[in-house]
């Protein structure tokens, strides 16, 4: 029976002082963390990080990071135009990846979680940027994309036995050569040539003569000596045409012939017999040539070149089928393996692959997950994959 209103309500029970210290604590620390996380996501890694410039071997900031980005079908990528009718692409039930790598701003947090991942290097304004300014950058990327292109569609329609004209292209800056090595493999002096020309510079003529190709270039110089000066026509990104004189010097493997002391694009245009185009989109740098060559072999022959899987795939390729070395491998490696590919074909000429401490890291990176074959010329690539179970090429032009 109630006896009264008070009989049916419950009685509070007070908490103890200590334990409302506890729960106020947890909570402020618990606040404490989330704004520390917030905190750091938005200050700059060059807060914490930095790393020593090899060229002037004074510590910078770091403020980006080389981390892997997509591995994309290549395949898919080819267009044709109308094709003869002797001519037929074969479809692929597979197809060859190209792995990209990125650059982004790095933030203290981010920079705490990958301080210790292999497939992590932080990168300075220079590691990044290097010395051009961003329109010499843009037509650099955008030059050696076309030359990658080029490349493979000659290497890869000669291979199969299609006629393939090339014809001479115009002068343009690749790089300027290394007069002197540093013992940590820097460059510690250029040529005379580094202070008036840089890279993506289109020469248009020396000492008033047109210049329609490197042959002219080399003309021009048969009659001079190391320590003359040329006067060139350049016409350079950004800044538009301009006269500078050269000093001219030796060539560091023929001390008989007289140089400007530069390594130029290879800009000799291929006459296909046939319409075909390579959709390289945001892809920038020549990494994707080989990839490149093999999906094109692959869609103009029959049989499967891949044996069925996909294959990554990445290094440049030269007119006569060598394969080049490539920049950020240990995170394209990443990529592949985050992709889910088991084989990838990596150029041999990797000075990762020479090092034991950085071919360790690779390993670490691929978990055993991923197969990376090093292969010196596309002949070595086609070998490696006949021996993975893919078809052999026979041609058919």
């Amino acid at each position: 029976m109630v006896r009264s209103v008070t009989d049916t309500t419950t009685k509070s029970v007070p908490v103890a002082p200590r334990r409302r210290w506890w729960a106020v604590a947890i909570a402020v620390v618990g606040m404490l963390v989330l704004a520390t996380i917030a905190v750091s996501s938005i200050l700059p890694s060059t807060l914490v990080s930095d790393k020593e410039n090899r060229r002037t071997g004074e510590l910078e900031p770091t403020p980006y990071a080389l981390t892997p980005a997509s591995a994309d079908p290549v395949n898919t990528r080819i267009v044709f135009g109308d094709l003869p009718d002797d001519i037929e692409r074969y479809e692929t039930a597979s197809s060859f990846v190209f792995v990209t790598v990125t650059a982004p701003s790095q933030s203290v947090l981010s920079w705490f979680v990958g301080r210790d991942d292999p497939a992590i290097d932080f990168l300075t304004e220079e590691d990044k940027f290097g010395v051009r300014t961003p329109q010499q950058r843009r037509e650099f990327n955008l030059q050696m994309m076309r030359s990658a292109e080029q490349e493979a569609q000659f290497v890869a329609l000669t291979t199969l036995g299609y006629d393939v004209e090339i014809t001479a292209g115009e002068v343009i800056v690749q790089e300027v050569i290394c007069a002197e090595q540093a013992d940590d493999g820097s460059c510690s002096a250029f040529f005379p040539s580094d202070e008036q020309i840089d890279p993506a510079d289109r020469i248009l003529e020396a000492d008033g003569e047109q210049l329609g190709s490197v042959e002219d270039l080399s003309a021009v110089l048969a009659e001079k000596q190391p320590g003359d000066t040329v006067e060139l026509l350049i016409d350079r990104p950004g800044d538009g045409e301009q006269s500078v004189v050269v000093e001219l010097s030796a060539s560091p493997d023929d001390p008989d012939r007289t140089i400007v002391g530069f390594v130029p694009f290879d800009t000799r245009a291929i006459d296909l017999p046939f319409e075909v185009d390579i959709d390289t989109g945001d892809i920038g740098g020549p990494s994707a040539g080989l990839a490149f060559t093999l999906a094109l072999i692959d869609e103009l022959s029959p049989g499967d070149l891949t044996g069925g899987r996909d294959v990554a795939v990445t290094g440049t390729i030269s007119l006569d089928g060598s394969v080049g070395a490539i920049g950020g491998l240990p995170q394209k490696v990443s990529a592949v393996r985050q992709n889910g590919y088991d084989l990838f074909l990596v150029p041999a000429s990797q000075p990762e692959l020479d090092d034991p401490e950085q071919l360790q890291r690779l390993e670490d990176i691929a978990q055993g997950d991923v197969e990376i074959v090093p292969v010196e010329s596309l002949d070595d690539a086609l070998a490696a994959l006949a021996a993975r179970g893919g078809d052999p090429i026979s041609p058919v032009g």
